[in-house]
């Protein structure tokens, strides 16, 4: 729907697609990435997910990386260069011109089923 748009644009960033559990020494799952819960993040593992969408929103669409390692490693932050200084988009990732038609393609996921996500979302978590 946005992509004849020049001044907004909608991009997903599939960095948590094929995200891993992060794992200790011992093999077993690292809860220091996650809150008393067991659900939710804690600040080091919203850390990472914060610098894995940051990554995500400057790489070309079509070149995204889907996972992120939990390698705690701050190093791993991309910054903005002179080749590249906007968030990428499909406009500046190369496919203004192309033959790539988002409107032709199917909506993947029927819009009843975000609805009963979501409520089965909130019913899990309440209970």
């Amino acid at each position: 729907r946005y992509e004849q748009r020049e001044d907004f644009a909608v991009v997903m960033q599939p960095f948590f697609r094929n995200t891993l559990l992060p794992l200790d020494r011992n093999g077993k799952p690292d809860m220091s990435f996650f809150a008393a819960d067991c659900t939710h993040f804690s600040a080091r593992g919203y850390a990472e997910m914060a610098i894995a969408l940051w990554n995500n929103m400057l790489q070309p669409v079509g070149e995204k990386q889907t996972y992120n390692n939990f390698t705690h490693d701050r190093s791993k932050l991309r910054c903005p260069n002179t080749k590249t200084p906007f968030l990428s988009t499909l406009r500046n990732s190369g496919f203004r011109n192309s033959d790539l038609n988002l409107e032709k393609t199917g909506v993947s996921v029927p819009y009843w089923a975000v609805i009963v996500a979501a409520v089965a979302g909130v019913l899990a978590g309440s209970l």
